[in-house]
Order: C-alpha cells, then sequence, then structure tokens
C-alpha cells in the first residue's frame, strides 16, 4: 500500500526550518555508512530479503520512528518513518536535501494538504498523514540492489 504523503510546498518548507531531532552522531545519511552496532539512539541492524538489506529502528526526539535501511555492504539506501512529527529530512537526506528541495519547489503545491511525493532521478521522498499522525519513506532508487523495490521499505 502506497504511503499518504504531504503536498511539496510543505515538504519543502519543512526542509527549510527542519529542527534536528536525531543526532547525526546517531546515525549516518542517505547514502552514508550505517554502523554495525546497536547504540543509544538505535537498535542493531537486523538482515532482511535473505541478506539484501540491513534496517535499524532509530527513535527521534519527538517520538517518530525511522528505520534505517542499508544494503549489506552498509550503504544507507532508505528511511522510512512514522510518529507525531515530521523527522529530520535535511539531517536524513543529507547531500540528497538538495536536490529534494529543488524537486519540492519545482512541483509547487497541488492543493492536498496531506501527502506529496518528490521523485527526482537521484532520490524520491513521500511523506503525509495528518498532524501527529506523519508516515513517509525516503530512498535512492538506483542504490536498490537486484530483487529490492520500493515496496520492501515499510
Amino acid at each position: 500500500m502506497p504511503l499518504p504523503i504531504f503536498p511539496p510546498i510543505f515538504a519543502a518548507c519543512a526542509i527549510a526550518v527542519a529542527v534536528s531531532c536525531v543526532s547525526t552522531e546517531a546515525r549516518a545519511q542517505l547514502g552514508g555508512a550505517m554502523p554495525v552496532q546497536a547504540d543509544s539512539n538505535a537498535t542493531a541492524p537486523r538482515s532482511l530479503l535473505n541478506g539484501a538489506l540491513r534496517m535499524r529502528t532509530l527513535t527521534d526526539a519527538g517520538n517518530t520512528t525511522i528505520n534505517e535501511y542499508a544494503t549489506n555492504t552498509g550503504q544507507i539506501i532508505a528511511y522510512t518513518w512514522q510518529g507525531p512529527t515530521m523527522p529530520d529530512l535535511r539531517a536524513l537526506l543529507g547531500t540528497y536535501a538538495d536536490s529534494y528541495r529543488a524537486g519540492a519547489e519545482a512541483a509547487g503545491a497541488d492543493g492536498n494538504l496531506h501527502v506529496s511525493r518528490v521523485a527526482r532521478p537521484d532520490v524520491v521522498v513521500e511523506s503525509g498523514g495528518p498532524m501527529r499522525g506523519y508516515v513517509g519513506r525516503a530512498w535512492l532508487p538506483t542504490a536498490l540492489p537486484a530483487g529490492v523495490t520500493a515496496d520492501d521499505f515499510q
């Protein structure tokens, strides 16, 4: 089932004014390397899809649950989130934040206050939900291992 997403204009605003809720020391960014061990903010990575992916779960300061997905070599290729607050997208997206922001600004608002989807060649971000019920996901489409699709990020 596809995730509901926010309009691009709100997503771009969220990046512009985001307050860091997850320590960047506790988590790498999209495209970075997933830590091998658990830390105080995250579970130990576990294997998914017969070892094609590793996933660990973090909870940010706003009590939003964030799942971090990495290839079996440790490259972070996706995030999903669900909780009462939006995660710090700039922190999650890292070097892909500017591409996402440009895509959000180019798309403009479509009048839908509950969903948005920004699809760029290098990064895709979907987010949405009512206030205090935010859900979303972000992934690197060209970094997905063989046999892995965006539907595997839940």
